[in-house]
């Protein structure tokens, strides 16, 4: 029984992972695309965005490569289990792949909106990876302790071009009721979702991995899967 709960956990947990991780570059991609259109000019913020969707992009590729060594592929979770999905949705009333980046992008309290989200995202998901290094079922698999370890380095500059540029153009950082949109989404997906998900018996895996169907395939990305090969 032991196992089967381990077995069962580290499942749900790596494939509401890799969902999150798939959703987070994809959306940057589209974002990322829209800013260098806009400033083309600012490198830096360029840049810095640019790093934020790589690392996104390498974290989904150390769970997918977890996934494959253990003979597996994903649970097939939705949209339910994405934070960024729902925040987006809440925040914006539409899905993210309805969103107009160019609107976002040509608006600056939308594009407020959208920093402050991807903000609050990223922190609360560096808040959730320091509960997890100190569970004992994640630390008994040391792969994917050093996979959180990772994403616990990287997290912190996922955040700071976001609130910089709220700060460098007089723009507000988070609300209360915003931090509260993001509290009662993370809540929701650990007091709810997860318990019916871990019960639900019929749960099917994912036939094709989620980067297979990706439209924003950076080159670097065929070169990293060749050297990983």
């Amino acid at each position: 029984m032991n196992s089967w709960y381990r077995r069962r956990y580290l499942d749900l947990l790596g494939s509401i992972y890799i969902y999150n991780e798939h959703r987070g570059y994809t959306a940057i991609d589209r974002i990322l695309d829209a800013v260098r259109m806009r400033w083309p000019e600012d490198a830096a913020l360029i840049a810095r965005i640019e790093k934020h969707r790589a690392d996104e992009r390498k974290h989904y590729m150390m769970f997918r490569r977890w996934f494959e060594r253990r003979g597996v592929r994903p649970l097939a979770v939705d949209r339910t289990c994405g934070h960024i999905d729902r925040f987006v949705g809440i925040m914006f009333r539409s899905k993210i792949d309805d969103l107009d980046p160019q609107q976002i992008i040509g608006r600056d309290d939308l594009f407020e909106r959208m920093c402050r989200v991807i903000s609050l995202t990223e922190k609360r998901g560096h808040r959730q990876v320091e509960i997890l290094l100190r569970h004992p079922i994640v630390r008994a698999d040391t792969t994917l302790t050093k996979i959180f370890r990772i994403i616990e380095q990287d997290e912190p500059s996922h955040w700071a071009p976001y609130d910089d540029w709220l700060r460098e153009h007089g723009g507000r950082q988070a609300s209360w009721w915003e931090r509260a949109i993001d509290h009662l989404i993370h809540s929701e997906l650990l007091f709810l979702k997860l318990p019916l998900l871990f019960l639900r018996p019929g749960l099917a895996r994912v036939r094709t991995w989620p980067d297979e169907g990706d439209t924003h395939r950076r080159s670097q990305d065929a070169v990293s899967l060749v050297a990983s090969a």
